[in-house]
């Protein structure tokens, strides 16, 4: 693997450039999260339909997001005839799992069997290669509007998948363990070679894009909630499947080097970042998510800071004393209202 990791001078430096930007805003998103908490949960189902929606357009679904919205607003296994429904219900909860589950999720050859085998849970006609290696050669295809598709390039044969991916499992753990490569650098290499060997008759795609959603997660990418890499992989599918063509030409020799790809999945990772800050500010800006008494609060402690606990009391006389120390409290979380001093001397203060 190695070998396949050098680069020029000024691919480095790119690659160094990128992996800064991304970790420098892994460390800011930490305090954005705690300060914004109310927004999370928009956020987090806002990138969920993204992701749902890209990763399976990607591979030839035609449901828009509202549809993929309505559908799991409405979703039962049972109901679902058509296999891009199919589809969309497998992503959904294996998704799911992952943001629920991943500090418990560690990269094995049985938990990626596992979440394949919940991926395709919904399709009765993948029932037969469910969570097990391919044993019918396959190749990476790009599907088209119309049901076009396009060969990329041919894959592992399915006599040597167990063992090329119990290598590269096992390499992926123990760099990350190792940290003498930087993850971004290791979880792109393992993405790479997951679609190289392509190692299941159906769903790679699919997977591959889950899976790197949970080794970001567990390398502390907690943003990786609220973003969707899919979607910027579906705004550049082209650019995509050519990377991955182009470093697959030299496929078993000396000459394969994934450079190229690492500056995609790098890049790709860099924008989806910078959707999710404009989307935060978005939503931040155009939305209260404080009720209409805790904004009148607020109000109140902008015009008159600062203010004491018995000052609220005179001026919400129909509010308990409890209901407004609450009040102050979720001010507080939301990181609007500091609180200065202890006791019967506490002044509290608005955050400009």
């Amino acid at each position: 693997m190695e070998n396949k990791l050098s680069a020029s001078f000024k691919v480095s430096q790119t690659l160094i450039k990128d992996i800064a930007y991304i970790d420098s805003f892994k460390g800011k998103w930490q305090g954005l999260a705690l300060s914004e908490s109310t927004l999370l949960k928009e956020l987090k189902q806002i990138a969920t339909i993204a992701s749902i929606g890209s990763s399976t357009r990607i591979e030839g679904s035609t449901l828009t997001n509202d549809e993929v919205r309505t559908l799991l607003q409405n979703i039962s296994m049972s109901r679902l005839k058509e296999r891009e429904e199919q589809e969309v219900f497998g992503y959904y909860e294996v998704l799911e799992l992952i943001l629920a589950s991943y500090r418990d999720i560690d990269l094995t050859i049985n938990n990626i069997h596992h979440l394949h085998k919940a991926l395709l849970r919904a399709s009765s006609k993948d029932e037969y290669h469910r969570g097990q290696f391919k044993r019918i050669t396959n190749k990476v295809v790009a599907n088209y509007p119309g049901g076009r598709q396009k060969v990329i390039f041919n894959t592992t044969e399915p006599a040597r998948v167990a063992s090329e991916m119990n290598t590269v499992v096992t390499w992926t753990v123990d760099h990350l363990s190792n940290e003498d490569y930087h993850p971004l650098i290791v979880i792109g290499s393992f993405v790479y070679e997951f679609l190289s060997i392509h190692p299941y008759q159906d769903g790679n795609g699919r997977l591959s894009r889950l899976l790197t959603t949970l080794l970001l997660l567990r390398q502390g990418y907690d943003f990786m909630q609220y973003a969707s890499m899919e979607t910027e992989i579906e705004k550049r599918k082209a650019e995509y499947y050519r990377v991955l063509m182009l470093c697959q030409k030299d496929r078993y020799s000396d000459q394969e080097n994934i450079s190229e790809w690492l500056l995609y999945f790098l890049k790709t990772l860099r924008e989806a970042i910078d959707i999710l800050e404009a989307r935060f500010e978005e939503i931040r800006n155009s939305k209260s998510y404080f009720s209409q008494r805790q904004s009148s609060v607020l109000e109140y402690i902008n015009n008159n800071e600062p203010i004491k606990m018995v000052d609220l009391t005179v001026a919400f006389p129909d509010e308990s004393i409890h209901t407004l120390r609450k009040d102050i409290a979720y001010l507080r979380r939301e990181n609007v209202v500091r609180k200065v001093g202890q006791g019967k001397a506490t002044l509290y203060y608005s955050i400009q």
